[in-house]
Parts: C-alpha cells; structure tokens; sequence
C-alpha cells in the first residue's frame, strides 16, 4: 500500500517527460530545418537529468516501469539520431546543408558570371549538375530516388525540351531545379 501514494506522482512525471521528450524531437527537427537558430541543449540536458534519475531510482509500478522504459527507449534512439545529424553538420556533410550550399553557390556563380555559365550554354555539364542537383534536392525531400539514372533524366528533359520548342517556338530551353510544396520538380526557362 505505500506504493500506492507514488503511483499518480510517477505517472503524472512520466507523462511530462512524454511531452517534455515529444516538444524536444521537434525543436530539433526545427534546428535541423535551420529554421531555429541554436541546438536546444538546455531541453535536451533537461530531459537527460529526468532519464538518469528515474534509471537509478527502483520503479515499483510495472505498468509505470514498462512506460519509463519505453520513453527511455525512444529518447536513446533519438539522442543517437540527433548525434549522427549533428557530427555530419560539423563535418559539412549533411545533405540538407551541403544542397542548400551548392544551391547559393550556383547562384552567386550565375550571378558573377552571367551568360558565361547558363545552363542551356555549357554543354554536357550542365546534364551531370542538374541531374546531381535533382538527386540531392529529391534526397533532402524525402523522395525515393533508387530508380533514378542520368539517362532517365536527360531523356525527360530531352522530350520536355522538345514540347516547349515546339509550342512556344523559342530555340533554347534552359531547366533548373525548384522545391515545392516538399516535391522537387523541373522548371523550364526560354530564349525566343
């Protein structure tokens, strides 16, 4: 019976570290976004502090152990989630960001180079970049590119190409790659 008087204490704390841990995996989905500018590693000590307090401390409740057990079980698969995203941001690999770079780099290069570097003038590899564009942006979306091939895109290109000459009769038609609506897709832009 005196295990009793702590159940609703130890279910109600349980229900907060459910929410505290919820509220933390999407802070960090926000970082990882880049639209919260630092890490919450306050919440995130936080969260650690209650985990390793309630791990050394006995459990007498099964059903309240099992619940523990289980948030604990989610926050390590997360921690480790959240520590591999971080060590490939200090490491410049993470693909969101490198994406997001190659993205301002082709524009400053557009921007500083002008006509001397426009996709529909520099021959074979603009094919290479706007297929690796293409490939990267889909990756950072989510989608699945495991049938995607260079092949398979400069074909697409080719008959869209195609279509656009000969409706709107212009002789050159440029492609870029756009994100939208969490979708990549391929824009088209002409010279007449």
């Amino acid at each position: 019976m005196a295990s009793n008087p702590s159940s609703p204490s130890i279910d109600e704390e349980l229900k907060i570290l459910e929410t505290k841990l919820k509220q933390l995996k999407l802070d960090y989905d926000h970082y990882f976004l880049g639209t919260r500018p630092r890490e919450p590693a306050m919440a995130r000590a936080e969260i650690h502090k209650i985990i390793l307090r309630h791990s050394n401390t006995p459990i007498q409740n099964t059903a309240a152990r099992f619940k523990f057990n289980s948030i604990n079980a989610r926050y390590q698969a997360l921690k480790r989630q959240w520590d591999v995203t971080l060590r490939q941001i200090e490491a410049g690999t993470y693909t969101r960001h490198v994406f997001k770079a190659n993205l301002h780099e082709r524009e400053r290069e557009r921007a500083g180079g002008g006509e001397a570097r426009s996709p529909a003038q520099s021959g074979g590899a603009s094919d290479a970049d706007l297929f690796e564009n293409y490939r990267d942006a889909a990756l950072a979306c989510g989608q699945n590119v495991k049938g995607l091939t260079p092949a398979k895109l400069k074909a697409e290109v080719a008959k869209q190409e195609a279509a656009l000459k000969k409706k709107l009769g212009c002789e050159k038609v440029a492609f870029r790659v756009v994100v939208e609506g969490g979708k990549v897709k391929l824009k088209a832009s002409t010279n007449r």
